[in-house]
């Protein structure tokens, strides 16, 4: 590497600064790339010149203030006679994904919020810095407290833009930090609404209700919560805690609450409605909720506390719209989606939306001709083998048909299985009788791909009421986000309040993805943070040092110049990198020769 001189000629004056330049091999030769610019002067670019000390500002979404065109920056040497063989590269950190991370989190009001909340006493490093550092860390780079205190922290330039030394991050502050931000949870989930309507105009019409779970490593013995229970990370062989999560239409998150690993869904509805209203308040919303919600029993609560709701249905629903399905009348709602809207079979105020989906229905299909398929070809074995006499104890033959039937229990209601024993002694016989029930294979087929929607929603669009509901989609990706990028997913803590405060600080980080999400798609950016967070983790901060021929070195903090396409998207994103560089130590400057 080693350092070129810059010339621009504009006005009629001329500009230099200086940059680090590396050669590097192509296949069209050597190539010369610049790795950082260490040196700008004065009214170059002016709208561009963003130095360490307007971070802060930057930060906080306020334009960084510029010098004017004649006046001169202070304590930046205008030129130093430098050793050019000496030059070296110390300190690389990772700054662009924590940048952009800070930046949110300030801009969502939340530093200000834990600074105003959380009570101050002896502590060293104030907490409200701590729930930074763990929301950070898990947005940036998932990881235990006790790896951001050994490793991650000191490889990042937080110190920098926290102003918080490495030494002072350690695994028992972190740990002491989680138990601080727990109890605000509910406040700062009203703070997260404001915000939301502050930044995007986020209205509350619709909340979008689901549930997931997420297991432990141990036993969790010391956790009331942590049970069996039915498992979405097809871990059954761990105990687990199931997580509702409340969101937006725009997949935003609101509020979530965590229930016990052994709760279904469907008992889960009642107490979180109740939760959200006596929280924040009694609102005409509506709720929306897949088929796995849904009982006549939280229908009716729902309806006795006044609640809107869209929900879906159980499949076995559509017989009472059999004449429905084959009928006219369909609406295109999107390319080989389908919808129709429904009168309620009993008079009521409901609507029911008939949906039907060209590529839901051959998925279907394929998926229940392959289980009958697996379930035909398990029978047929059996019963060869009890006709020819291998297997004779019943006991057996009953519990290898169960588990038949369970690995396949997408066909098991389309077959009778009967089993009968023949003659005694060593002349007795097994004979095993199936019947498949060809009609209700002809009504599965008739109706793969279609669902039914049921609402008491005034709106009696079933375009707009099927829009609403594909809404549940958000969640859906908010939770793979929080499991595969925030790596919620498994839990190591054993105490039922750092499990709680684990996952707060785990919806924080979806809270930022989400966040950052949205400013993308305002700013005509795509919806794919995880693209750009991959791109912003190459960006570095370093320090250059430039030794002097008195024997001093120069030593200049600078960040890593961005590729031209992510430059762009940063503009669009009003988020500009430090490009000036902060001097850590200088000599006197000399005039160059």
């Amino acid at each position: 590497m080693y350092l070129r001189r810059r010339c621009r000629i504009k006005g009629g004056i001329q500009y230099e600064s200086w940059a680090l330049v590396e050669s590097v091999r192509t296949a069209r030769g050597p190539r010369q790339r610049t790795v950082v610019t260490v040196g700008k002067l004065p009214g170059l670019d002016a709208e561009e010149k963003i130095g360490w000390e307007e971070i802060g500002r930057v930060l906080d979404g306020k334009p960084a203030t510029t010098p004017s065109l004649f006046e001169q920056e202070p304590d930046i040497p205008s030129w130093a006679t430098v050793n050019l063989k000496g030059i070296q590269v110390e300190r690389l950190r990772h700054f662009g994904d924590i940048y952009l991370g800070l930046a949110l989190w300030k801009r969502l009001g939340l530093e200000e919020f834990c600074e105003q909340h959380i009570p101050s006493g002896r502590e060293d490093i104030p907490w409200s810095v701590m729930a930074a550092v763990l929301s950070l860390a898990r947005f940036c780079a998932p990881s235990s407290e006790l790896q951001i205190a050994d490793s991650w922290y000191s490889k990042t330039a937080l110190d920098d833009l926290l102003g918080v030394p490495a030494e002072k991050i350690n695994d028992d502050r972190l740990y002491r930090a989680l138990d601080a931000l727990l109890p605000h949870k509910d406040n700062m989930c009203k703070h997260l609404q404001k915000r939301y309507g502050d930044l995007f105009g986020t209205k509350f019409d619709f909340l979008i209700y689901d549930i997931t779970s997420t297991y432990f490593e141990g036993m969790g013995k010391a956790n009331p919560q942590a049970q069996r229970g039915y498992s979405r990370d097809s871990r059954p062989d761990c105990v687990q805690v199931c997580i509702g999560l409340v969101a937006s239409a725009e997949g935003l998150p609101l509020a979530f609450e965590i229930f016990d690993g052994n709760r279904t869904d469907v008992t889960t509805v009642e107490e979180m409605v109740e939760l959200m209203q006596n929280k924040y308040g009694k609102a005409e919303r509506i709720w929306v909720m897949d088929r796995g919600m849904v009982s006549e029993e939280n229908i009716e609560s729902l309806q006795n506390c006044g609640a809107r709701y869209l929900v879906g249905t159980p499949k076995s629903m559509l017989r009472k719209f059999e004449q429905e399905l084959i009928d006219k009348g369909w609406q295109e709602v999107q390319n080989g989606v389908e919808v129709k809207l429904c009168p309620a079979p009993d008079g009521t105020e409901e609507s029911f939306v008939l949906c039907r989906s060209e590529g839901r229905k051959d998925k279907e299909t394929a998926i229940l001709n392959r289980f009958i398929t697996r379930l035909e070809a398990g029978l047929d074995k059996l019963k060869q083998q009890a006709e020819q006499g291998r297997l004779r104890d019943r006991q057996k033959a009953d519990r290898r048909i169960g588990r038949l039937l369970e690995r396949n229990s997408r066909a098991a209601s389309l077959f009778d299985i009967t089993v009968e024993q023949q003659g005694t002694g060593n002349q007795s016989r097994l004979k095993i009788i199936i019947t498949k029930h060809e009609d209700r294979y002809e009504w599965l087929l008739s109706t793969s791909g279609s669902y039914l929607l049921r609402t008491n929603w005034t709106e009696k669009d079933p375009k707009e009421i099927w829009k609403t509901y594909i809404q549940l989609t958000q969640v859906e990706d908010a939770f793979r986000t929080a499991k595969s990028d925030l790596g919620m997913r498994p839990i190591y803590h054993h105490k039922a309040d750092r499990t709680q405060a684990h996952i707060l600080v785990c919806f924080l980080a979806l809270v930022l993805w989400r966040t950052l999400q949205q400013w993308m798609e305002c700013s005509g950016l795509g919806t794919a943070p995880r693209k750009l967070l991959e791109e912003l983790r190459e960006i570095k901060s370093l320090d250059v040092l430039l030794p002097s021929r008195d024997n001093k070195t120069i030593r200049l903090r600078v960040v890593s110049t961005a590729p031209p396409g992510l430059k762009i998207l940063l503009q669009r994103l009003k988020l500009p990198l430090p490009n000036r560089p902060k001097i850590i130590e200088n000599v006197v400057p000399t005039l160059a020769d």
